[in-house]
């Protein structure tokens, strides 16, 4: 059976991080976290728990986890966030896999916990993810905030039973919070990308934001909170080109 590392990055996890490792310990053979100097219990509660503690300077999403996967102790590596979490039969799926290991990487489907709500309906669903590769076959990438791991040309994937459970919001306010710091980073990263903004990007991609998740991808029929989910992103694209245009005026 192919040994597996479980890799995770956090900062002031206490909320999550318990229950995270916890749906670990049946498929991980290593757990190690790399954190970027919480000042809350993320660390006592790793080490009750028994994964490995590693402290990390934060640089970005996309460069904290290339670096967590150095320290991983085996080549097969697991990525969650600390606010993620196996269900029963996405585990029995990954243990099923390390059996033969058959591709390069395995796909997952995320099911978002939001606010108390199970969605699973607009553009938060499926939210099919790589999470589990050999990583001498590809890196993390993407624009931070929003990383994404990407396996090298030719590699082969497949699509894991089960769900991976997101438990991504407790209130509103936190979403909002949360979107207008993540907004900051990605219309930086965006402007020494090279991308641009203008007034047409501005009002008419957050629209085609709100209606593509909220009618196109039905996500009405996850009730207030499909709507607030729509709503939100819809904000948080307007905000991420109105930040990138301000910038480049100033620039």
């Amino acid at each position: 059976m192919t040994p597996i590392s479980a890799v995770i990055i956090t900062f002031n996890e206490e909320q999550n991080i318990g229950r995270c490792l916890d749906s670990l310990k049946p498929v991980a053979d290593d757990i190690v976290v790399v954190d970027s100097f919480s000042t809350d219990r993320t660390k006592e509660i790793c080490e009750e728990k028994g994964a490995r503690f590693v402290t990390h300077k934060f640089d970005g999403h996309i460069e904290q986890k290339n670096w967590a996967i150095t320290q991983a102790k085996y080549p097969h590596v697991l990525s969650l966030d600390a606010d993620e979490a196996l269900d029963e039969e996405l585990t029995k799926s990954i243990i099923k896999a390390k059996e033969s290991f058959s591709a390069d990487g395995y796909k997952v489907k995320r099911l978002t916990n939001y606010c108390g709500s199970w969605i699973r309906h607009g553009n938060w669903y499926p939210d099919i993810k790589l999470r589990l590769w050999d990583s001498r076959k590809g890196k993390w990438t993407g624009l931070n905030p929003h990383d994404r791991y990407e396996l090298e040309k030719g590699s082969s994937e497949k699509l894991l039973d089960g769900h991976l459970l997101h438990y991504s919001f407790y209130s509103f306010d936190q979403h909002l919070k949360q979107i207008h710091k993540f907004t900051d980073i990605s219309s930086k990263a965006a402007f020494k990308k090279g991308k641009k903004s203008n007034w047409l990007k501005l009002f008419i991609n957050p629209f085609a934001k709100f209606v593509g998740g909220y009618l196109l991808r039905l996500g009405l029929l996850d009730g207030k909170a499909g709507f607030k989910i729509a709503w939100y992103s819809a904000y948080a694209t307007y905000l991420k080109y109105s930040k990138l245009l301000k910038i480049q005026r100033g620039a």
